[in-house]
């Protein structure tokens, strides 16, 4: 019998596969197909340098939506669905590395994935077919409510976490109502990374069990939301392939290479700019 997690590993893969054949069908049946992605350097850039610091846990949502914004690189109303389309292949490398590495108890982990797979299946049919307006709306309070979470990191307000690597009923419940809503709340552009790590952590699981169950738990939702966008063409797909052309080498190099860098500093930058573009998107959303 294969391991549970060789079996979910191998369960990845064949969905990434799909994810790929899925994405280069509907780009073939574009005007131009792969002629027309041609990201420019500035859209590598913010893929490179956005996956390096979410594999070291900063994120990638936020600083992406912030550089599109500030930019304005992505109408307002296709940022959601760039975001997971562009950031799901390097999103899917992280998971790979930091499943086989880190140790979870494999029910809580499975459960958490096929949860939070669930509230973006849910989350991105919805999301895809909303009006620039309410996403507008949507993604500026997401990008507060991030804000926040990178300022609690900084003063050290989360819960510390206990020692445990798995949940039993009735936690186990609560981890996967948790899991599916913060799947959910993904698809408007939100991140799972910091709630995640919340969430983990109130749950008194080790906090280093947060980065298999966050980095899994996109990798499996991430290319399920993706595919709903892609084929309501709710995206934009030159900056969506710079951001995976340009954030795949980054995440081997801040895994492999880099490991670990002093955050706090860069966490108070990214709060200052991630709270401009939400009162940006907010203002953009009243005119």
């Amino acid at each position: 019998m294969i391991p549970a997690k060789q079996a979910l590993l191998a369960a990845l893969a064949v969905l990434t596969l799909g994810y790929i054949g899925y994405w280069v069908r509907a780009v073939r049946r574009q005007p131009d197909g792969f002629k027309g992605l041609r990201p420019a350097p500035l859209l590598l850039a913010i893929g490179a340098v956005t996956n390096f610091f979410d594999t070291l846990g900063i994120g990638s949502f936020a600083p992406t939506t912030s550089a599109f914004k500030l930019r304005r690189l992505v109408p307002d109303e296709k940022i959601p669905g760039t975001l997971n389309v562009g950031h799901t292949l390097p999103t899917i490398a992280q998971a790979f590395i930091f499943i086989a590495v880190v140790e979870v108890e494999i029910t809580t982990l499975i459960g958490m994935i096929a949860a939070a797979v669930l509230g973006a299946w849910i989350g991105a049919g919805i999301v895809a077919g909303l009006p620039r307006r309410a996403v507008q709306i949507g993604m500026g309070f997401a990008l507060l409510a991030a804000a926040c979470f990178f300022a609690m990191t900084n003063l050290g307000l989360f819960p510390s976490g206990g020692n445990t690597v798995g949940l039993a009923s009735p936690l186990l419940w609560i981890g996967l109502a948790g899991s599916f809503l913060l799947g959910a709340l993904m698809s408007l552009g939100i991140g799972l990374y910091a709630p995640c790590m919340i969430l983990v952590a109130l749950l008194g699981m080790n906090p280093q069990a947060a980065f298999p169950i966050m980095m899994g738990s996109c990798a499996f939702l991430m290319p399920v939301g993706s595919a709903r966008f892609i084929r309501k063409h709710s995206y934009s797909p030159v900056p969506a392939f710079g951001l995976a052309l340009g954030g795949l080498p980054a995440v081997f190099l801040a895994a492999f290479i880099v490991k670990s860098l002093p955050l706090t500093a860069l966490r108070w930058i990214v709060v200052a700019v991630v709270a401009f573009t939400a009162a940006a998107m907010l203002r953009s959303a009243a005119e």
